[in-house]
């Protein structure tokens, strides 16, 4: 909270992309004075564009532009030759080319007219969309105006300049995220009614949307390379990136595919599982609407978080020089308050899911262990949320928290191993950190899935629910995974689908404006926050198989089938589950220690 207060007051991140003139105001919006500036706090709502004075002979003088700038309403159209000229322009648009303190009527009779207006003739110029300045149309100017936004660019360190891509394609972010929420609720309707032909429909889009990205992004690599006009430095970067973007999808596409041809026997098997999950979410309608709410939490905290982000990246103090000039100075430390702020969004973002998935796992574990089945307990959704904020709320951080502390690392070593291959002496390191960073994090996703669902049976804390599932799992490993999983790369398939037709409309809109923005990482972001939310929706499905499974292992290592001591378990997921591996009913579930002591004819029961 005090870096997120910190940010806000000491950033502005409308710098970044609305850009702001020589006395400190920012273009496009009201500003506040700086003391010691005269001409700064001012009223710019109307004037968005940023103009030079002097924009055919622009000089880098460190890290700003030597040439005075102004914000205006618009950018002269046409060559302006003389100071009538300006004063007509000024008359008949409403936009003002000199400095701000000398009066319109003045431009002609003014003996400083000269110094505060811009160098005659004023060319031609068109607002640019990345920073909103006026770069002049002719051929000369523009070449040397160019080479000095180039030189501007190249300068900015690496922070800023991904932060100025995210500004700059914000709209195509927001409009990509929408297009991934719509595409997850199709499938969501989708998974709740499968049928046959929908499995192999979605496969081949999946097999069709993995091919053509991968193909686009190997494309769009030889292009970026072999563009003779590629100086920019965030082009280069673009080039790097895509490579890397390139390799990766065709090593997903391969595995994938592989995946796929292995397991095309058993989609018999993922279908009539979902329809068993399906036939429990029916009686509990509205664990449906759980991930939309889990999805506005999450909406709200990327974007509070993403606007901390960019406060941070501006966060400096403006000070007044010689001249009534304003510059900025940015302070030291900022990026390791940026380090800091993202291992937050990688904890908040875990704990949001990991409530999520409590919710869910207490709402199925309630319904499960209901001996009428046709008479479900009255709002299980509702009482599950009240045991999680009451009860609860630890269990979720700290299982947020442990997959937070695998992430950090595999990043930290992901860079580390991407310094070391560089090094031709660093191959033996390099292959020793590659097995942590290739070690699979989504096994300790599951286990703290069963955690989250035996905390829900229990009451326990995390810890010990976490030692009780280790049993469960480690006495029916077999089972469970031979018939979870199936399903699980079945939903997996589904949330590929959804980041790979909304990576590839982000590859097609990114790549108009490649020239000055660093458009590759607001392309990770985009993939990234698709990938959650069809994880924040399809995982009711998920979370919910995973929970009655690990019910169903319970159920039978409590109970024996007597009249004293019947099961939980409804006769079609008995008849899968026997039918899937390969058991008749009856068999197995005996030869196993049982999970809690029930000498005392005691039998679990969800905590209400």
């Amino acid at each position: 909270m005090f870096i997120s207060g910190y940010a806000v007051v000491a950033g502005a991140a409308e710098r970044l992309v609305l850009g702001y003139d020589s006395f400190g105001n920012i273009c496009g919006r009201k500003n506040t004075p700086v003391e010691g500036a005269n001409l700064s706090g001012l009223d710019m709502t109307n004037k968005k564009y940023v103009f030079f004075l002097n924009s055919c002979s622009l000089e880098i003088q460190s890290p700003k532009v030597s040439s005075l700038s102004l914000c205006v309403s618009s950018c002269p159209q046409q060559q302006l030759n003389s100071l009538e000229d300006l004063q007509s322009f000024a008359r008949n648009n409403g936009s003002f080319l000199c400095v701000y303190s000398l009066n319109v009527s003045s431009y002609t009779v003014n003996p400083k007219a000269a110094q505060l207006c811009p160098t005659l003739p004023v060319p031609p110029s068109k607002s640019f969309p990345l920073f909103n300045r006026c770069v002049p149309q002719n051929p000369e100017c523009y070449s040397k105006y160019a080479s000095v936004l180039v030189s501007m660019v190249n300068e900015m360190d690496v922070f800023h300049r991904i932060l100025s891509g995210i500004l700059a394609g914000r709209d195509t972010v927001i409009g990509l995220s929408v297009l991934a929420l719509a595409f997850s609720l199709i499938l969501v309707l989708a998974f709740r009614f499968i049928q046959t032909l929908f499995i192999h429909t979605l496969i081949a889009l999946v097999v069709f949307g993995l091919l053509f990205v991968s193909g686009v992004l190997w494309w769009l690599h030889h292009d970026y390379r072999n563009d003779p006009s590629t100086e920019l430095e965030t082009e280069k970067e673009n080039v790097k990136f895509l490579l890397g973007y390139a390799i990766f999808s065709t090593i997903i596409t391969v595995v994938l595919l592989s995946l796929i041809f292995v397991l095309r026997k058993r989609l018999p098997f993922s279908v009539q599982l979902f329809r068993i999950v399906g036939k429990i979410i029916g009686r509990i309608p509205f664990l449906l609407f759980q991930p939309l709410w889990t999805f506005l939490i999450l909406i709200v905290f990327w974007v509070f978080w993403v606007a901390v982000l960019l406060s941070l990246g501006t966060a400096g103090t403006a000070q007044a020089t010689s001249g009534g000039q304003v510059e900025y100075r940015a302070l030291s430390g900022i990026c390791y308050m940026a380090w800091y702020h993202f291992v937050g969004l990688i904890w908040t973002s875990e704990f949001i899911l990991a409530c999520q998935q409590m919710v869910i796992a207490g709402a199925v574990v309630t319904c499960y262990f209901n001996r009428n089945k046709n008479n479900p307990p009255p709002h299980p959704v509702l009482s599950s949320i009240s045991v999680l904020f009451c009860y609860h709320l630890g269990t979720a951080v700290k299982g947020s928290f442990l997959i937070t502390l695998l992430r950090i690392p595999r990043i930290v070593l992901l860079y580390l191993c991407n310094i070391l291959n560089q090094k031709k002496n660093a191959k033996h390191l390099f292959d020793c950190c590659s097995c942590w960073v290739c070690f699979p994090k989504s096994c300790l996703r599951y286990f703290n899935q069963h955690a989250y669902t035996t905390t829900a049976i229990n009451g326990t804390n995390f810890c010990t629910s976490a030692k009780d599932a280790a049993c469960i799992l480690a006495r029916n490993s077999g089972k469970l995974a031979s018939i979870s999983c199936f399903g699980d790369f079945l939903l997996f398939l589904g949330k590929v689908f959804v980041v790979c037709f909304t990576v590839f409309g982000g590859l097609m809109a990114f790549n108009y404006h490649r020239q000055l923005q660093a458009w590759v990482v607001p392309l990770l972001l985009v993939g990234f926050f698709a990938y959650l939310m069809s994880h924040s929706l399809l995982s009711v499905f998920e979370v919910t198989a995973d929970a009655m499974f690990l019910c169903f292992a319970i159920d039978m290592e409590t109970n024996d089938g007597t009249a004293e001591k019947p099961y939980f378990v409804d006769q079609e997921l008995l008849t899968f589950v026997s039918q899937s591996n390969k058991l008749t009913e009856g068999q197995n579930h005996r030869n196993t220690r049982p999970f809690q002591d029930n000498e005392d004819g005691t039998e679990l029961q969800p905590m209400t």
